[in-house]
């Protein structure tokens, strides 16, 4: 009976271990050091009939290695976030955050007023505000009784 829960202690404990290598695999194995489930940027889309408001969270990057670019309804986050330089006598325990090179793209419900367009960035996130285009906005048609 001890020997028993020996082995399946030691079975479960290493079924964990398995378990914690396959995780640290896929994030080692991931393209661009990003992880590979996830779309990088997550991004929060909110719509009205005046336009369209993206707000996406990028912390530890600077404003000035994003770009952003609308093309027909098509708006692409890019930009590119450094990997960390270990000093002098430091090794990476564990890394978790990802570097390199992303892009995002989102397809947008409307045309866009391109000229009006505006983008912040404030504590880690960026946040573009997409007015609608006069030519997209849903009109009224009123109906005339004969």
């Amino acid at each position: 009976m001890l020997l028993q829960k020996f082995v399946e202690n030691d079975v479960l404990s290493s079924l964990r271990d398995m378990q914690r290598l396959q995780q640290q695999l896929n994030r080692l194995l991931s393209a661009g050091g990003w992880p590979a489930a996830e779309e990088f940027p997550p991004v929060n889309v909110w719509a009205s009939e005046n336009g369209a408001v993206v707000r996406s969270e990028i912390p530890g990057i600077e404003p000035s290695d994003v770009e952003i670019s609308l093309v027909n309804n098509t708006l692409t986050i890019k930009g590119s976030r450094k990997a960390e330089e270990l000093k002098n006598g430091q090794r990476c325990h564990r890394q978790e955050r990802g570097y390199g090179e992303f892009t995002r793209s989102l397809q947008l419900p409307f045309g866009v007023d391109a000229d009006n367009v505006q983008a912040r960035f404030s504590n880690g996130v960026l946040q573009i505000t997409l007015p609608r285009a006069e030519a997209d906005k849903p009109r009224k048609i009123g109906v005339k009784a004969e």
